[in-house]
C-alpha cells in the first residue's frame, strides 16, 4: 500500500516566547515492512538546531522557538510503501537493551487491578506455551473494559487510572496493554504512528499500539483500541518505554500566557 501523509502541528501563544525548546519525533524509517519514498520537514517560527537517533533508535530533531514568536508550526509530508507483515516486526535492535523494556516507568506502574489481570493470562508462560493466544485475548479484554472515549484522559493519566475509569483512548490502551505484558515478563514498548482511517479524510492526532516482544518471534504490534495487529494501513515513527519517550513532539517553554495547539493530519492511500 501507498499511503500519502500530510502532518501539522501548530502552537499559538497569547505573548511573545523568548525561549521554548520542541524536541521532535516525527521522521519514520524504511524498516520492518515500510519503505520511505519521501518524507520533508518544514519549520515556520523555529530552527532545527540539532538531529540525532536516541537510544531507541528514533530520529529526533531538537528545534529552537523564534526569540518573540507568537506561533509556531511543523509540518511534515511524504510518502510511505507498506506491506502487511501481520505485526511482526522481528527480532530486538538498537541500543536499548531488552530488559529495559520490562521496566515501569510512572505512567505504566501497576497496581493491584492490573496485576490481577496479568496472571489471568501468565499460563503460557507458565507451561512454556505460544504467548501470542494470550497476548491477543488480553488485548480483546482490555478494549472491552476501557471503552474508547476522547476528552477523558490526559497524555499523564497512568495506565491503572484508565483501568479503573473504563474508559480512555489509544494511548490509554497501549499503556494498560504495557504494563500487563511487563508483568507476565515480557518486554513491551509504546509505538507512536499514523494509520489510514476509513472514510475519515482529516484526523486530528496520531495513532498509537504497542509492540511485545515473544521469544522465537521477536516484537509483534497490538493494536488494542482497534482490536488487531497493525497491517499495511499502518506507518511506524517512533517507540519508547511509554508516551513521553515516544511522544512526536514534546519540548519546554519559560515564560507566561497560555497555549493553543492545533493539529491537521490526512492519511490517504
Amino acid at each position: 500500500m501507498r499511503l500519502k501523509i500530510s502532518h501539522t502541528t501548530t502552537y499559538c501563544y497569547d505573548v511573545p516566547v523568548h525561549y521554548a525548546l520542541q524536541q521532535l519525533r516525527l521522521t519514520p524509517r524504511s524498516d520492518h515492512g515500510q519503505t520511505i519514498e519521501t518524507w520533508n520537514a518544514v519549520i515556520t517560527g523555529g530552527t532545527k538546531e540539532v538531529s540525532f537517533d536516541d537510544h531507541f533508535g528514533n530520529h529526533v530533531d531538537l528545534v529552537l522557538m523564534d526569540d518573540g514568536a507568537d506561533k509556531i508550526e511543523i509540518t511534515c509530508e511524504g510518502v510511505v510503501s507498506t506491506v502487511d507483515n501481520a505485526g511482526i516486526i522481528g527480532q530486538h535492535r538498537g541500543y536499548a537493551p531488552l530488559w529495559l523494556y520490562r521496566e515501569p516507568t510512572a505512567v505504566t506502574a501497576p497496581d493491584a487491578a492490573l496485576r490481577k489481570l496479568a496472571r489471568s493470562y501468565s499460563k503460557a508462560g507458565q507451561t512454556g506455551g505460544d504467548w501470542l493466544p494470550e497476548l491477543h485475548a488480553l488485548s480483546a479484554e482490555i478494549l472491552n473494559h476501557v471503552s474508547y472515549e476522547t476528552g477523558q484522559t490526559i497524555a499523564t493519566t497512568t495506565a491503572d487510572e484508565a483501568w479503573a475509569a473504563g474508559h480512555g483512548v489509544c494511548q490509554d490502551h497501549a499503556h494498560i496493554m504495557i504494563t500487563t505484558a511487563r508483568l507476565m515478563g515480557l518486554p513491551a514498548r509504546y509505538v507512536s504512528g499514523y494509520l489510514l482511517m476509513e472514510g475519515v479524510e482529516q484526523q486530528d492526532a496520531t495513532h498509537a499500539w504497542c509492540e511485545v516482544h515473544v521469544d522465537g518471534i521477536g516484537w509483534v504490534g497490538f493494536d488494542v483500541s482497534n482490536g488487531i495487529s497493525p497491517d499495511e494501513r499502518y506507518v511506524r515513527v517512533a517507540t519508547g518505554r511509554d508516551y513521553a519517550e515516544a511522544a512526536p513532539i514534546h519540548g519546554l517553554r519559560l515564560g507566561a500566557g497560555t497555549e493553543d495547539l492545533q493539529v491537521r493530519l490526512q492519511v490517504q492511500q
